[in-house]
């Protein structure tokens, strides 16, 4: 099997049904007492460091400035060096980052993680966070414009002794990183789009699409049956752009008695610990990836990652209550067995 499996780094902004995520919120406008760190970042590293031992490959660090979160590039400087198989994928977004800087801190987050380091770009649509930390939100040609540049850059200064670009967003002049990333290549670049146009920026700039699940679908054979749509779409539009995209899945993994039960356990959660969650965070992205048959039982869940892993998928990133017992158990019994 191919499949590689990842994890998302447990923040207020993409984890749920979590007590020391609920008590970082909480705490999050106030001192902490003396001696002691912030909850989210303690669970992070308890979950993170194992999940690389039990078989995980990737950690995404999610950014959110307006929000209760760690930084994601601080996260992942502070925990990904201390791993030695999982690969960090952080955030950003073009707009609220210079990419001359970007492409420093990936060349020095790539060597000290031994080459374990990978960029998601994510386009942003949240005005009020960009517009309070000095950016713009943009829309249509102009947004993907803006992107194209920034990914220009970043690659430009890791293969390049000087690089020089006048853009219609950037402009550098003679840009040069005296670090370099750890290969010659640099860091593989991570993207979602659905939109037409976004799958044509995709299919001529990224390396990885995060494939999402269609919203209308109501049950798994459903979701499948669009999932393999999308796959064969994206591989002609990569097909005419002289390119190879591989593709990444963000679904619901957890393990119970049944499907059911598995996901009764995790809505249990996610209200016993916020008895006010964030609607779009459940509805947007919860509620479609827990359709998509990787709820149940250990051998039902691998045998839908078994299929995923057939059409064509190479990573699943698992949507998981970040503990570590239900992390170790998703190795043990999930990734594990997949492997041998």
């Amino acid at each position: 099997m191919s499949l590689e499996f990842g994890l998302y780094a447990p923040i207020p902004m993409a984890a749920v049904g979590s007590p020391e995520i609920a008590q970082a919120v909480e705490e999050s406008l106030h001192p902490l007492p003396a001696g002691r760190r912030d909850a989210q970042f303690d669970l992070g590293l308890e979950v993170l460091l194992t999940a690389d031992k039990v078989g995980f490959d990737l950690t995404l660090y999610a950014e959110r400035h307006l929000g209760h979160d760690i930084h994601g590039w601080v996260n992942a400087a502070a925990i990904a060096s201390r791993c030695e198989h999982l690969r960090a994928l952080v955030a950003v977004h073009p707009g609220l980052w210079d990419p001359v800087m970007i492409a420093k801190m990936a060349a020095s987050l790539d060597r000290i993680t031994k080459g374990r380091m990978a960029v998601n770009i994510v386009n942003g649509w949240f005005d009020q966070e960009f517009e309070m930390f000095g950016g713009k939100v943009l829309q249509g040609e102009e947004r993907y414009q803006r992107t194209i540049e920034f990914i220009d850059i970043l690659r430009g200064l890791w293969q390049n002794e000087t690089y020089t670009k006048h853009g219609q967003h950037y402009t550098v002049e003679k840009g040069q990183l005296l670090l370099k990333p750890r290969t010659q290549e640099g860091p593989e670049i991570f993207s979602v789009s659905t939109s037409d146009r976004g799958r044509d920026f995709i299919a001529e700039h990224c390396d990885w699409w995060f494939v999402e699940f269609p919203k209308e679908a109501e049950n798994t054979d459903a979701i499948m049956k669009a999932l393999e749509a999308s796959i064969a779409d994206m591989r002609e539009r990569a097909e005419r752009a002289g390119r190879k995209v591989r593709y990444a899945l963000n679904p619901f993994v957890a393990i119970g008695e049944n499907a059911q039960d598995a996901f009764d356990t995790t809505i249990e959660a996610i209200f016993k610990y916020d008895s006010d969650p964030d609607t779009r965070k459940i509805e947007r992205r919860m509620i479609p990836a827990t359709r998509a048959g990787c709820m149940g039982k250990p051998e039902e869940v691998r045998k839908q990652l078994k299929r995923f892993d057939d059409m064509g998928f190479e990573l699943i990133l698992m949507k998981l209550l970040p503990n570590v017992e239900n992390v170790r158990r998703l190795g043990e019994e999930v990734i594990q067995p997949l492997r041998r």
